[in-house]
């Protein structure tokens, strides 16, 4: 089921979500177990392709989730700017809805340097052996996105 957002006039473009998606440097994952807890996780990721990305390590709580129920969400928030003589705050979010799927082979290895330069632009090299040294241990999953909503308030 698609929500739609109660503020019309607080509807983010969609070239304004995917530059949000692009700018920021962390988002939460929000997945659920089989009993139905949600677990909502912060961690680094990129966008690209039209997908989110995100690694890992090959075991833990969000793995056994994404096994048990691969659907989830992915919230970025943008820019904030807390105005508090108007008790409110200007933001830009985005809400991304999807299904998170294991990537291997080359779609991994080259999510894993979108992900190097990203992050560590400065140390590619040190970056491609950390990654190769790595790789056994390390899951790239991709959120393959159905569905996302942003708002913004400026």
């Amino acid at each position: 089921m698609i929500r739609e957002i109660r503020r019309k006039d607080r509807i983010m473009e969609e070239e304004k979500m995917i530059k949000v998606l692009k700018d920021q440097a962390y988002g939460v994952l929000s997945t659920a177990d089989a009993g139905g807890q949600p677990y909502g996780v912060p961690l680094s990721y990129v966008y690209t392709k039209g997908a989110i990305y995100f690694h890992c390590a090959t075991e833990g709580h969000k793995l056994e989730n994404l096994r048990e129920n691969p659907r989830v969400s992915f919230c970025v928030v943008g820019q904030t700017c807390v105005l508090p003589d108007k008790f409110t705050t200007n933001y830009e979010s985005v809400v991304a809805f999807g299904e998170a799927l294991e990537t291997d082979g080359e779609e991994k290895e080259e999510i894993l340097m979108e992900i190097l330069l990203k992050y560590s632009p400065e140390f590619l090299e040190k970056g491609r052996l950390y990654i190769q040294n790595a790789a056994d241990k390390t899951k790239v999953y991709k959120i393959k996105i159905d569905h996302m909503t942003g708002k913004a308030r400026a």
